[in-house]
């Protein structure tokens, strides 16, 4: 009997199984699951960039069009909250958004609460690219899962919610 694709010995168990033979006193088996978080993560990196590609995105420029997406009319944020949402640093961002305003795909906007600062509004055509890239993105997503039934997606959801919890 031919075991099904995925009880066939894979890269990882390859992997684990040549460490074991180098460390036999070593407990391998945290490999099983973080190897193969890896190599998905991995894949999903290629998978993103290419629905984000399609859309006219970079993945860096994805990230901050989404967040100024999420947000109710008229989708702006203040670059501090930008920078808090994207987690990256200032001067990434300054940079970032004069690249998306040259682009047409952000503007800046005097706060009206605060002289001083500004706001960063999607454009129609950045909410038209941002949407694009996310529609994309989860078809190939739904592509990639279809090899699990609905309720193992949710106990996977559900068992990453618990792995990727910040313990502290």
């Amino acid at each position: 009997m031919n075991p099904r694709p995925s009880e066939r010995d894979d890269e990882v168990d390859l992997l684990i199984d040549a460490w074991s033979r180098r460390l036999p006193d070593a407990d391998l088996s945290p490999l099983d699951v973080m190897s193969r978080l890896r190599r998905a993560a991995n894949r999903l990196s290629k998978l993103r960039a290419a629905a984000f590609r399609d859309a006219g995105l970079a993945s860096w420029e994805f990230d901050v069009l989404a967040a100024l997406r999420r947000q109710d009319e008229p989708h702006e944020l203040s670059p501090a909250h930008l920078i808090a949402a994207t987690m990256i640093g200032s001067a990434a961002m300054t940079n970032r958004l004069d690249n998306l305003a040259v682009r047409g795909l952000v503007e800046r906007r005097p706060n009206p609460r605060d002289g001083r600062s500004v706001l960063v509004r999607l454009t129609p055509e950045g909410a038209t690219r941002v949407d694009e890239a996310m529609r994309g993105l989860v078809a190939r997503e739904a592509v990639e899962l279809e090899t699990l039934t609905r309720d193992e997606q949710a106990t996977l959801a559900r068992l990453l919610r618990r792995l990727s919890d910040d313990p502290a």
